[in-house]
């Protein structure tokens, strides 16, 4: 039986989990900044288990390196453009230091996680418009709408998605993309975990999309009508990112499950075939990563003292059977399929640099 979606579909149906943004949307600007929050709390303090996977690794993102080591991620995770990268790491960094003040003092360095889409379509990249104070933004958004979970408020339209965020300048499959989520809610031998996701999908040739088999892109293609005429013209114009088709997408993928990161790495593998169900088939010059994080339980960043006359002070970490993770690598299937697909009906059309234009998948009359 398939899972069944989360109270609001989205990746805010696992518990802790919150979303905010930061949106540019001015002429020739047109982007923005996505945080995600794995728990309102000290990230550095109380590290998250976590785990990533590289599909095709034609892109420029920060703190993979560390998360695939040590297995943790102790920073919000930020989503933005290409060039935006250090105006991440910088506002991410305001904040770890501002709360943990033992930084690169009395302990060692913070590790961030920060990971991009080329918006260049879209976007001038060039002038470097996010700042740190937008990632600020995005991050006092993610934490207000934290709070107001945390306040027995409804987590439904706790952020937006689409056009918005990390989002703004995104193409996919020839046509507005950007922000998608979905939630899916696994059964695990009696025991019920949600897997939620949250894709920036800038992706695809329009012909490629086939979503569940449907050839939707080529039917785009025939289609008649102002709208699909300019999204014909513009399917073929790389300007700014390179070949058409090439583009990346970012998966971020959460759980409740109690999953270790070798376990969660195994769930990373299983956004590649959510992508491929909707027509993906990931280029040579794309960026395609996924990251995964469990909200199960959390990792102090200081080791458990020491009891004079005592064995060595070892942590016990909960982590579900393997004999129970097909229903959450299912879940995981389809939620991100569902996202990225959310992604493009959730998308308004954007006109951007140089009159650059994606249309908007409600736009068009298709049956």
């Amino acid at each position: 039986m398939n899972p069944a979606a989360g109270p609001t579909d989205s990746i805010v149906d696992v518990p802790g989990v919150s979303v905010g943004h930061a949106t540019i949307a001015d002429g020739d600007l047109q982007t923005g900044v996505t945080a995600v929050l794995p728990h309102a709390g000290n990230l550095f303090r109380d590290k998250v288990p976590a785990a990533c996977r590289v599909f095709n690794g034609f892109g420029k993102s920060v703190g993979l390196l560390q998360v695939e080591e040590l297995g943790v991620v102790e920073s919000p995770i930020l989503l933005s453009n290409t060039f935006a990268m250090p105006a991440c790491v910088d506002g991410a960094l305001d904040l770890l230091l501002a709360e943990n003040p033992d930084i690169a003092r009395g302990t060692g360095s913070a590790n961030v996680v920060a990971l991009e889409c080329n918006d260049g379509y879209l976007s001038d990249m060039r002038r470097r418009a996010v700042s740190r104070e937008h990632v600020a933004e995005a991050l006092r958004s993610a934490r207000e709408a934290a709070r107001r979970i945390e306040a027995g408020g409804p987590p439904a339209g706790a952020f937006d998605r689409g056009s918005v965020g990390a989002g703004r300048g995104m193409s996919c499959y020839g046509l507005k993309g950007g922000i998608g989520t979905a939630s899916r809610v696994a059964d695990c031998g009696g025991r019920r975990y949600v897997v939620g996701a949250l894709l920036l999908t800038n992706f695809g040739r329009l012909s490629d999309l086939a979503p569940r088999g449907r050839p939707l892109g080529k039917e785009i293609e025939e289609l008649g009508g102002p709208a699909a005429a300019r999204v014909r013209a513009a399917a073929s114009d790389g300007s700014g990112v390179g070949r058409p088709g090439d583009g990346s997408v970012i998966v971020i993928l959460a759980t409740d499950a109690p999953a270790d990161s070798r376990q969660l790495r195994r769930l990373c593998m299983r956004a590649a075939s959510g992508l491929a169900r909707t027509g993906a088939v990931i280029s040579g010059g794309s960026g395609e990563i996924a990251l995964a994080f469990s909200t199960a339980y959390t990792l102090p960043h200081d080791p458990p003292a020491a009891v004079a006359g005592a064995p060595p002070p070892a942590i016990m970490l909960p982590a579900i059977h393997e004999d129970l993770l097909d229903p959450l690598f299912r879940a995981a299937t389809e939620c991100v399929e569902a996202a990225a697909l959310d992604s493009l009906y959730s998308a308004e059309t954007v006109v951007g640099r140089d009159g650059h234009v994606r249309v908007a998948l409600s736009e068009l009359a298709l049956g």
